[in-house]
């Protein structure tokens, strides 16, 4: 059944440009760091945080940090950005007209999003962004560190889209679940803010402060996926082990890594990745119910949901 308290609205496209917009942000800032110190620690499961920093500045200094950044996730940012927003602000809308609350909307509106911008556009970025992190720096002849997109060609060249999209099915799963539980425990935050505020009427709002605080506390649970990134990391990795399988699956991944890691591998970068689902969800779910409000009182269109 619908839910009279929805208003209906005309698709509001803008949610691409701002999605693109709010994730450059996101990754440019704090995104791109934690995500290196993240990877780093989840393809070298021997290293700590403290190890895996020094790691990284031993490669670059505090350019070690931003490694992969350009081109791959400023590609994957701006792409992931638009469709995410764009397709779980439509997906969240469309659950809440069908009579769903905030919760159940907004786990199958960040589900809806998460899937699509894997298969659509994340999908190899991902992949280079990760070869990039994780890959020893080959020499050419001259002493020249192969380029970003000479290993883009080497990758294509021999492997095609299967390789450039190596550990796809783990992004999606993770990225399902990745937004699935940042928008659901976030909205289901955001309702506990309310009741304890007071803020019961159809014109309250949450302010700013509240939607951060929400978006933060949602942001940090959702790390409970670690595992599946830790897969999806050693699938993409260029990592050189003997002793790794060939054609790696997402459960002979699974395998791998408790073979050589324990199951507690698993949970091999959690400390930078709660960090990372942190800003993230600050940035697309709190800033990103912020942008959309301001671009509809701009343009006079109906919000596209209470929050």
């Amino acid at each position: 059944m619908s839910n009279p308290q929805v208003k209906k609205r005309p698709i509001s496209f803008s949610n691409i440009l701002l999605g693109a917009s709010l994730n450059m942000a996101e990754v440019t800032s704090l995104g791109q760091p934690l995500e290196v110190v993240k990877t780093t620690m989840a393809a070298n499961r021997e290293l700590g945080f403290i190890t895996a920093v020094k790691h990284v500045w031993s490669r670059g200094g505090i350019f070690g940090f931003y490694q992969g950044l350009i081109p791959w996730a400023w590609i994957e940012a701006s792409t992931k950005g638009a469709v995410l927003l764009f397709v779980s602000t439509e997906a969240e809308y469309r659950f809440k007209t069908a009579g769903l609350g905030n919760f159940s909307a907004g786990i199958l509106g960040g589900i809806s999003g998460g899937v699509v911008q894997s298969y659509l556009t994340m999908g190899f970025c991902t992949c280079m962004k990760t070869v990039e992190i994780t890959r020893l720096k080959s020499v050419q002849a001259g002493g020249i560190p192969e380029s970003s997109w000479s290993v883009f060609r080497n990758i294509y060249s021999k492997e095609g889209l299967k390789g450039i999209y190596k550990g796809v099915n783990a992004v999606a799963i993770r990225q399902m679940t990745n937004w699935g539980s940042r928008f659901g425990l976030s909205r289901l935050v955001e309702d506990g803010i309310r009741k304890v505020r007071g803020k019961t009427g159809s014109n309250d709002r949450l302010n700013s402060i509240e939607k951060i605080a929400a978006s933060a506390l949602g942001g940090g649970l959702s790390a409970w996926n670690q595992p599946i990134e830790v897969i999806r990391v050693e699938m993409q990795s260029k990592k050189v082990d003997p002793n790794r399988p060939q054609n790696l699956t997402v459960w002979k991944t699974f395998r791998y890594i408790v073979k050589t890691n324990g199951y507690k591998g698993l949970y091999r970068g959690i400390t930078p990745r709660v960090g990372l689902g942190v800003w993230q969800t600050i940035c697309m779910v709190g800033f990103g119910d912020m942008a959309k409000e301001f671009v509809a009182k701009l343009t006079g269109d109906v919000p596209v949901v209470k929050h």
